[in-house]
């Protein structure tokens, strides 16, 4: 391993948006990043030097496959960026059992199964970062998002429990919590919900996707070697109530 710069990324749910992002950063700052899909890679994947494996983190096998096939072509992730999640919004009252396992399958379990694969890796090499991409919805909740909430917040439990777990080892986890920012998911809004959560924010804005990324390439970095447990609000002042 390198003293800081070219080490082995994995981002999870990186064809677009954050996730993407955040492996075109981390490949701008020389490591050699593998990014997960479940239907098509990101473009111009190898215009930015991206190895491009297919995953599905609802399912066990492919998880461990993903990482498999990493390893065998770029070696065992030293850095592991787990972004994957979806949504299926709807109140508690008309959400059906289905959509709020499915969201907590894919963002928190995912996110857990591929930890629990590549950690033992780095327990080895007694080197390691994890960030687990969270929300605000994880800290104050969202109307609407029970699920997604819920799997955010959970994120924040299962860091800490690593952080502590890992912590002998030199593996540190942390978590990023994104507030709105400039991807598909606000991009579906009209200008009056737009409008809405623009006004709730401190700083006036939404967020762009390679602000996120930049405090994720912190995280990662040799510089936050003593920065572990942490959830990290990159939302422009939106969780301070």
């Amino acid at each position: 391993m390198s003293d800081g710069a070219g080490r082995v990324a994995l981002v999870t749910g990186a064809n677009r948006g954050i996730g993407l992002a955040i492996a075109r950063r981390l490949s701008r700052a020389g490591h050699r990043v593998a990014v997960t899909h479940r239907a098509e890679p990101p473009p111009d994947a190898d215009a930015h030097g991206l190895t491009c494996v297919r995953c599905d983190v609802t399912d066990p096998e492919s998880v461990a496959a993903a990482l498999a096939e990493v390893t065998e072509q770029l070696g065992p992730p030293e850095i592991l960026v787990c972004n994957a999640g979806i949504t299926r919004d709807g109140l508690v009252l008309r959400m059906s059992e289905e959509d709020f396992g499915a969201v907590i399958d894919a963002n928190l379990t995912g996110s857990f199964r591929a930890a629990k694969q590549a950690v033992r890796a780095m327990v080895r090499a007694r080197w390691g970062r994890i960030v687990f991409v969270s929300s605000v919805s994880g800290i104050g909740g969202q109307a609407g998002q029970a699920n997604y909430a819920a799997s955010k917040a959970g994120l924040i439990g299962l860091a800490r429990s690593l952080a502590k777990e890992l912590a002998s080892r030199n593996v540190t986890v942390n978590v990023i919590a994104p507030g709105a920012v400039g991807t598909d998911m606000l991009a579906a809004l009209n200008d009056d919900q737009l409008a809405a959560i623009v006004d709730r924010v401190p700083l006036g804005r939404v967020g762009e996707a390679d602000e996120i990324a930049a405090a994720v390439e912190f995280l990662v970095s040799e510089d936050a070697s003593y920065v572990t447990g942490i959830v990290l609000a990159v939302d422009g002042g939106l969780s301070m109530g």
